[in-house]
């Protein structure tokens, strides 16, 4: 079931919003409750002996926040630190309660620690970045003291975590929706109300280059009525290559052209197809899952029988996700498009928040 489909049928009716409405404030209360627990120290957060830096949302869906986790790793191996990342595992297929550390040599690891943390290993591990898996994040971040020597571990997703004490907190909103339609869960997208940016040391605005000049100007006013101390980031993500992954070899945004089909299972497929699109594509058929949806060596098949020779594109994010045998069902064109954030804007105050004394430098 499409929860996003459940909402918009239920929002037509009269009932159905009014139902949705009372869920929310059940949601919002609960959430309320536990953070009230956290600041009176009822419950209590845990401090770990290295800096925690937290990439997290305000909202439910994509907001870029993988490629976020993976350029903030990058500019701090850039300067010599050395970086760990934790992740809870969301929607791992194998589950267990002890941290996980992600490793190579095994086809089916993605099953054991989530789709986003074996992404975030492949496309890191040049920089010797370990990942280490764990529902429990104090665990977690423990698990990274036992076995590294590091300076900075960087928690992927977490802004509602508050048993692991952080250093600072960015918040990622995508600029296409970034403010969830301004309605807790489930009648709108939000996981808490926006007061709570106040509690971020940054925000990054994403898919800036979707949205217009005079769009990114009135998210700007919002946020300053919000949290008016806290800095907003502005970025955007650009296609560099696509992988052609039945040969493993790079190629060149430019060679591939025309017709193509789409096949993805993500937080946010419309900006996805939409960035295929602007680089000349037509999709003549595209396949949309669920976000994180483990494929299966028949629907590879279905795709490949119903794709009639045009080239299939999808995401790293969603190979990662292909059964093992994947070759015996798809053939031909299959390519894997590869997606870096750039900052467009606030270069000083990602440095500054992921490491004080990155400030400054270049």
């Amino acid at each position: 079931m499409n929860p996003s489909k459940t909402r918009d049928n239920l929002k037509a009716s009269l009932p159905g919003k009014l139902l949705l409405w009372v869920l929310s404030l059940g949601y919002g209360l609960a959430a309320w409750l536990r953070r009230y627990c956290y600041e009176l120290g009822v419950l209590k957060s845990i401090t770990v002996n290295t800096r925690v830096v937290c990439l997290g949302n305000i909202t439910a869906g994509g907001t870029g926040k993988t490629t976020a986790v993976i350029l903030a790793a990058r500019t701090l191996a850039e300067h010599g630190l050395k970086t760990a990342i934790i992740s809870r595992g969301y929607k791992r297929v194998q589950k267990s309660s002890d941290p996980v550390i992600v490793s190579d040599g095994d086809p089916s690891q993605w099953e054991k620690t989530g789709d986003e943390p074996y992404m975030l290993y492949e496309t890191l591990k040049e920089l010797d970045v370990p990942v280490v898996v764990c529902p429990d994040r104090v665990r977690a971040a423990q698990a990274v003291l036992d076995n590294y020597q590091n300076q900075v571990i960087l928690m992927d997703d977490g802004f509602q975590h508050y048993r692991l004490y952080r250093d600072a907190d960015i918040v990622l909103l995508d600029a296409q929706d970034p403010f969830g339609g301004e309605a807790l869960l489930p009648l709108g997208l939000l996981r808490e109300p926006l007061q709570a940016l106040s509690r971020a040391n940054a925000i990054m605005l994403t898919h800036c280059n979707l949205v217009s000049a005079e769009r990114i100007a009135e998210i700007k006013t919002k946020l300053a009525e919000l949290c008016p101390d806290t800095p907003v980031i502005l970025s955007e993500h650009r296609p560099e290559y696509y992988l052609d992954i039945c040969n493993a070899e790079k190629l060149s945004l430019d060679s591939v052209s025309g017709r193509a089909t789409a096949l993805s299972g993500i937080g946010d497929p419309a900006s996805f197809e939409s960035t295929l699109a602007k680089l000349g594509l037509e999709l003549k058929q595209i396949w949309r899952y669920p976000d994180h949806h483990p494929y299966t060596i028949e629907e590879l098949r279905s795709a490949q029988a119903l794709r009639n020779g045009l080239p299939l594109i999808t995401t790293y994010k969603d190979f990662t996700r292909f059964p093992a045998d994947w070759r015996s069902a798809l053939t031909g064109s299959v390519y894997v498009l590869s997606v870096q954030l750039t900052i467009t804007e606030g270069e000083e105050h990602w440095r500054q928040t992921l490491y004080p004394r990155l400030s400054g430098r270049k």
